[in-house]
């Protein structure tokens, strides 16, 4: 008898491990309070592949390529938990009129640096956009939002909100280069490619 417990209390206490450390999967739009730590975020409708490829725009003379991409389980960390989700990146690369590169992100690795991340923050399917989080060029100049609208299979609309364009040389060295290349509008046109 005194085995027969012994082994059906082993036994609970596995099912009781397995299930409590299995992964919660949840929804891309749920409210970062109702996320617990180690939860999941997963695109189970698909919504953010329509947002996926190469686009192309010209804006004030320079060509803008955005390189848009989607990842699975990008570890986001809060003040309060940790927890994973899929997610849009965006990687760009600006031409001035004559070809010369500007800015170049495209080779640069997410969360390796601690500027030029653009990491999509939720996505708003009755309006067909996706709001990323921008950290800036050098200094986090231009740190803010972009807005994303999908406008048909090719096209998308973009709107970029920076929260600071002004840097001091107390915390930026005068050296560097300030410059936000991205284009500072609302409503410009992005073709797929």
């Amino acid at each position: 008898m005194k085995t027969f417990f012994l082994k059906t209390s082993v036994i609970l206490f596995i099912i009781t491990c397995v299930i409590s450390c299995k992964a919660q999967i949840l929804p891309l739009n749920t409210s970062l309070d109702d996320i617990p730590a180690n939860a999941h975020l997963k695109d189970l409708n698909n919504e953010l592949l329509s947002y996926v490829g190469n686009y192309k725009t010209n804006f004030q003379g320079n060509n803008i390529y955005l390189f848009i991409t989607k990842v699975e389980d990008k570890l986001e960390k809060s003040a309060n938990k940790n927890y994973y989700t899929d997610a849009l990146i965006i990687k760009y690369i600006v031409k001035n009129p004559s070809g010369i590169v500007l800015q170049d992100t495209q080779n640069m690795v997410l969360n390796d640096q601690t500027f030029f991340n653009i990491v999509s923050m939720g996505i708003r399917p009755a309006s067909g956009s996706v709001t990323f989080y921008y950290d800036g060029t050098n200094c986090g100049i231009g740190w803010g939002k972009i807005i994303l609208k999908k406008l048909n299979a090719t096209q998308i609309s973009w709107e970029y909100r920076p929260n600071s364009l002004i840097i001091d040389s107390v915390t930026c060295p005068p050296s560097t280069n300030k410059t936000v290349y991205l284009p500072v509008t609302k409503d410009l046109i992005f073709t797929k490619q």
